[in-house]
């Protein structure tokens, strides 16, 4: 009969917590040894020692995801020879995982060893499947589409903290659709070369349409009646005292500094994925609207795609899959989404499902049939299936390492 060590790592900054247990769930030893490089060789030496005392036949590790204070011990784990001989099975368990697998063990005593033998008894289970990927381009490629996800994210933010003090400046302009996009050069020059909706409401309309025309470069068909309607918008447009406009004058101006910092820090990471992406051969861009930097992201979490059985397991993984709720004969048919899963990969998948639905006519098809069936919330909701849908694209692609060959009559 099979007869494994499983060791359960409790990671913090300054040390790291280690619980041996046999198979039947009987303490070998618990140590603690520091996180570093002198600790993780510690930490080796003992495992090899106790594995060659009780003759286990194999190794199994897991570790709680704490930040990046874990990263370093993994990659250690998975060079140290001593450790490679052993043909280990390394698992790093998401922290929500952990905490609700805690949750069965209600009298469990409150101290600092308590996190590293809940890892180790949920090793033991034997109810945890994915390992953490052992190819070091893959950690490379997703270090960078993280932190890209990171600043994506942040420049969301900063543009809707900007939008939210233009209505204060300049409420109409907040509101209406007068230019396609907010943050094209002419909006902002709007918004940065007025004083106040004053100055624009009282401009002579001859000169505001030369300077709409200077700063459009003479992208407006008819920049007279441009300057007419957003005359008409700061006519319409809450007044501020002069104090507070001068507040959000500035607070304007911080926030474009930001969000242009921001898309540079994008363009330069994006040019990084590209360089690092063209090393890992992958046939996702072959489907019309996937470009490199959303197909790094969804690679770099996947890693191997032989981990994953099937569609359904990658779905569960990346978070694209619905809570299910059936008691005797009734099943509920609108069931909300799991709230575990990757969110790096789910973020990946929906923004390029995003692009594909616009680019692809089965995946528009599939989206307009999705939204016009649902009551509240249509796009997130029929963004959502759209990407369900096109995980199942993403697993055959990578498992066939076929290119995208799209139905016939398309």
């Amino acid at each position: 009969m099979p007869s494994p060590l499983f060791v359960g790592i409790d990671v913090s900054c300054k040390d790291n917590k280690v619980q041996l247990l046999h198979s039947d769930g009987a303490e070998i030893t618990r140590f603690s040894v520091p996180n570093n490089h002198p600790g993780a060789k510690s930490l080796s030496e003992k495992i090899t020692g106790v594995m060659g005392k009780n003759k286990f036949d194999s190794l199994v590790i897991g570790l709680e995801a704490t930040s990046v204070y874990g990263h370093p011990l993994v990659y250690f784990l998975r060079q140290e020879p001593s450790i490679k001989a052993l043909n280990p099975r390394i698992h790093v368990l998401n922290p929500k995982q952990v905490a609700n697998f805690k949750k069965a063990y209600p009298e469990l005593p409150k101290n600092d060893w308590v996190d590293a033998w809940v890892i180790a008894d949920n090793l033991r289970f034997g109810r945890i499947t994915k390992e953490v990927c052992m190819d070091e381009k893959f950690d490379a490629l997703q270090k960078l589409t993280r932190e890209r996800y990171h600043v994506a994210k942040n420049l969301t933010r900063e543009k809707n903290r900007f939008l939210s003090n233009l209505f204060l400046k300049f409420s109409a302009l907040a509101q209406e659709d007068i230019f396609s996009d907010k943050f094209g050069a002419t909006s902002i020059a709007i918004i940065e070369d007025f004083f106040s909706v004053d100055d624009i409401a009282y401009m002579d309309v001859d000169k505001l349409a030369e300077f709409l025309n200077k700063k459009s470069k003479g992208h407006f068909a008819d920049p007279h009646e441009l300057a007419e309607t957003i005359k008409k918008a700061a006519r319409s447009s809450y007044r501020l005292p002069k104090t507070v406009n001068d507040s959000v004058n500035q607070v304007l101006a911080v926030s474009l500094v930001a969000i242009k910092a921001l898309k540079k820090q994008l363009e330069t990471l994006d040019k990084a994925i590209e360089t690092q992406f063209a090393l890992i051969p992958n046939t996702l861009q072959s489907i019309k609207g996937v470009g490199p930097v959303y197909a790094a992201g969804i690679v770099a979490e996947i890693g191997d795609i032989k981990r994953f059985p099937n569609h359904a397991a990658l779905a569960k993984f990346a978070g694209l899959a619905w809570s299910e709720h059936q008691s005797g004969q009734f099943k509920a048919e609108n069931t909300h989404m799991i709230r575990s899963g990757n969110r790096y990969l789910k973020y990946y998948l929906l923004e390029a499902a995003n692009k594909v639905r616009v680019h692809d006519p089965e995946f528009k098809r599939f989206y307009e049939l999705k939204y016009a069936r649902t009551p509240k919330t249509p796009h997130k909701r029929a963004l959502a299936l759209t990407a369900r849908k096109f995980v199942r694209l993403v697993y055959a692609l990578l498992h066939s390492n076929r290119l995208y060959t799209p139905p016939k009559g398309e």
